[in-house]
């Protein structure tokens, strides 16, 4: 379920040539940790194995692409290139620096097999709002959300075969923290993916439009760690959710915002906006609000030790700043709140996302991605991106504000806390 590669063997089949697959491990990603990496390491093995019942020959090169990829190509006489897309500014960079060392004569087309609708066209600009991309994005889904052409078996084999993978001397190439252990609820890979996927449609999608904002419901499709790594493809997960429209149209209807919608709002905010993760990334509007209430008294100050720790006052917070620490996720309506608090109980805005980033990104499966950045986490839930502006208040400015009493009003706050509650 992979645009870019089915791209890649069209063309492969076109020219009557084999197929590499290369996947470059670097050995490190911004706060990714053993927890991330064992994630997807263990989804890749997966692949290699369909890659070689179906004739592919799959490489894991160790190194970042620019060292590693050029020298790959010349060596096995590739006759082109194909990538995936991120709109973030670090595989966008690797993508630049690949193109500027291959050999002029090698062609290297990029494929966003990421999104439904590719990023640069849903949208030639940074959108404002939901409300703005909505229909751009509804308007192109007829020709876009269609389903998967197979990857076959492929005709031609390579003239060598492909050097066996020490998946355990992998990690060893890896210079990141080994203390964010891996979650125990996720098993990596596209066939445990599409099995929660299926579980979703069948136990939890009827309650997806009224429970999803209820973190002590099961109510969500937690397919967002398999969707982050390419291990299962939105579309899929799009198409195959669709077919149950009749039965639960406004849970499916909820879902294709949520996942269409909002999620490619966030590759555009991304791939348009340079200072994604970076408080000069917010509107005027909201920078200048909270410029002139960065001065205000703080109710309460806490070092980034004691938000990793989960030692605060405030009891919802701790919990759900511990079930990201020890499952990987948190429920999507407590980001925003999580998220809100660190503004309100740091120094200023700057360190406020540093400290939401840094956190995201080191303990979320599905960190490092253009919806922690944008989506109801660190820039929207700190720097009001995509909110209209609210009633001013000390700190927040305009800035939506969350707090514990309204918490209390839409879901049971006290089964929450004690199921995450402190083991010390």
């Amino acid at each position: 379920d992979n645009w870019a590669f089915l791209y890649a063997q069209r063309l492969a089949l076109k020219q009557e040539l084999p197929l590499h697959v290369c996947f470059c491990l670097v050995p490190k990603f911004l706060e990714a940790t053993i927890r991330h990496y064992r994630f997807m390491l263990r989804g890749l093995q997966e692949v290699a194995e369909e890659c070689a019942e179906l004739n592919i020959s799959f490489h894991l090169l160790l190194g970042y692409a620019k060292d590693v990829l050029p020298t790959f190509v010349v060596e096995h006489g590739v006759g082109g290139l194909v990538t995936d897309f991120s709109p973030l500014r670090l595989p966008r960079q690797w993508v630049e620096d690949v193109r500027e060392r291959l050999p002029e004569d090698v062609p290297f087309a990029q494929v966003d097999a990421h999104n439904i609708v590719p990023c640069w066209v849903a949208s030639p600009k940074q959108e404002y709002s939901a409300r703005t991309i909505r229909g751009k994005i509804h308007a192109q889904l007829p020709e876009f959300l269609t389903e998967f052409p197979p990857v076959v078996r492929h005709p031609h084999s390579p003239s060598c075969p492909a050097e066996p993978i020490a998946w355990e001397a992998c990690y060893s190439s890896l210079q990141v923290d080994h203390t964010v252990k891996e979650v125990e609820w996720a098993t990596p890979g596209t066939a445990a993916g599409l099995a929660v996927l299926k579980s979703f449609i069948a136990e939890r999608l009827k309650s997806f439009s009224t429970h999803r904002n209820d973190p002590n419901k099961a109510a969500l499709s937690n397919l967002s760690p398999w969707l982050h790594f390419g291990q299962v493809s939105t579309q899929r997960a799009i198409l195959e959710v669709q077919k149950h429209r009749r039965t639960y149209k406004d849970s499916v209807d909820a879902f294709v915002e949520e996942a269409v919608v909002r999620r490619e709002l966030a590759e555009n905010f991304c791939y348009y906006n340079e200072n994604y993760d970076s408080v000069q990334g917010a509107y005027d509007w909201a920078q200048t609000t909270l410029k002139l209430h960065a001065k205000d008294k703080r109710p309460y100050l806490y070092s980034l030790q004691e938000l990793e720790q989960g030692t605060t006052h405030d009891p919802l917070w701790n919990a759900a700043q511990l079930q990201m620490v020890r499952e990987g996720k948190m429920h999507g309506f407590l980001r925003m709140y999580w998220a809100k608090k660190i503004l309100e109980w740091t120094r200023s805005p700057e360190e406020a996302l540093q400290f939401a980033i840094y956190l995201n990104d080191r303990y979320e499966l599905d960190g490092r991605d253009p919806n922690g950045y944008v989506g109801k986490r660190c820039l929207w839930s700190i720097c009001g991106i995509h909110d209209q502006g609210w009633a001013e208040r000390a700190v927040f400015g305009k800035i939506r504000y969350m707090n514990y009493a309204g918490c209390k009003r839409k879901f049971d706050v006290d089964q929450f806390e004690r199921r995450y509650a402190p083991t010390h």
